[in-house]
């Protein structure tokens, strides 16, 4: 069987030497062997967790669960993804606090280091510049990019990244400086001590359980950056990778109409069709509008959109159908 990550010979130096952007060049993968061990551990600890979820767990510790992977979706969806990378709408300070708290629940790093790689994702997409690069194959793309180094051109591109507001942000750096506490509380502490208090859950069920709420958390925003950059269709713009992913769509709170949101990223609904079942993040971002917590909604005109679908699309149904 093939490796999951090949290691082809080829300097580093060669590689930083460079500044010449490139979609897949041939590089050494320097394995982070902590975190490979970090993240099986992690998989061991929430398959355990599905299976004390399955055959012992209180059905009050499986509405938790529910909860919890909702908020923790909300957290980058809505707030990390849409409002803080790419500025597609504005929200008010206590809305901003609630939404750091749930984006720690998350726990995909802190926001700053999601925000950053991700606008770095957008800038130089599906490049040697791409954290996430989907040219280097699915496994890359969804979870090998944290197991390994960062490639040379991430680390020198991600420094022209504009994180001004970022970084001026006074819930994110809180976020930030305070990490260790703030994520481990909401991510971890919180969820497992609710079950043992409240209900008299075992520790084990609701620690356990929970991590698999946290695995399960990881691999619906991990498939936006593998699935729905491999598989699907492009009808705004057939010369790039992302696609419309119905599947990406239906686990990831609306996250898969992909080609589309490459195309116009700061669209706060991600997606043409916008506010419907299939798109509950936009729904949610609605929802607050109407409550005056958000506002300043960025949106696509229509005959902007159609007349991208004419010039640049693949001919398909933008709802990532075949």
């Amino acid at each position: 069987m093939a490796p999951l990550i090949k290691t082809v010979q080829i300097s580093t130096k060669e590689l930083q030497d460079t500044d010449v952007i490139t979609k897949c060049a041939p590089r050494i993968y320097n394995i982070v062997y902590l975190r490979v061990l970090q993240y099986t551990v992690l998989h061991i600890f929430a398959a355990y967790g599905l299976y004390l979820g399955i055959t012992a767990a209180k059905w009050k510790t499986i509405i938790s669960f529910c909860i919890f992977l909702i908020a923790s979706v909300v957290g980058i969806t809505v707030a990390a993804h849409r409002l803080w990378s790419h500025k597609a709408f504005k929200a008010t300070m206590p809305l901003q606090i609630v939404l750091m708290l749930f984006n720690s629940i998350a726990f995909q790093s802190t926001a700053i280091d999601w925000i950053r790689d991700h606008r770095l994702h957008h800038k130089h997409s599906d490049t040697d510049a791409d954290p996430y690069n989907a040219s280097r194959g699915f496994f890359f793309s969804h979870i090998g990019w944290l197991l390994v180094r960062k490639h040379p051109l991430v680390l020198k591109k991600g420094k022209t990244v504009d994180m001004s507001d970022i970084y001026n942000n006074p819930v994110l750096k809180f976020q930030q400086k305070h990490a260790v506490i703030v994520i481990g509380l909401c991510c971890y502490v919180v969820p497992t001590i609710i079950p043992v208090y409240f209900w008299n859950e075992t520790f084990s069920n609701a620690f356990f359980i929970n991590t698999l709420r946290h695995v399960i958390g990881l691999h619906l925003a991990f498939s936006v950056n593998s699935f729905a950059h491999l598989w699907g269709t492009k009808p705004y713009d057939k010369s790039i990778l992302p696609v419309q992913s119905l599947f990406v769509s239906l686990i990831s709170g609306g996250e898969g109409f992909h080609n589309y949101h490459h195309v116009f990223p700061c669209d706060y609904r991600t997606a043409e069709i916008g506010n419907n079942w299939l798109n509950p993040s936009t729904l949610f971002i609605d929802v607050l509008a109407k409550f005056g917590l958000v506002y300043d909604l960025k949106s696509t005109p229509e005959n902007v959109i159609n007349n991208r679908i004419i010039r640049t699309g693949d001919g398909s149904n933008v709802w990532g159908i075949s």
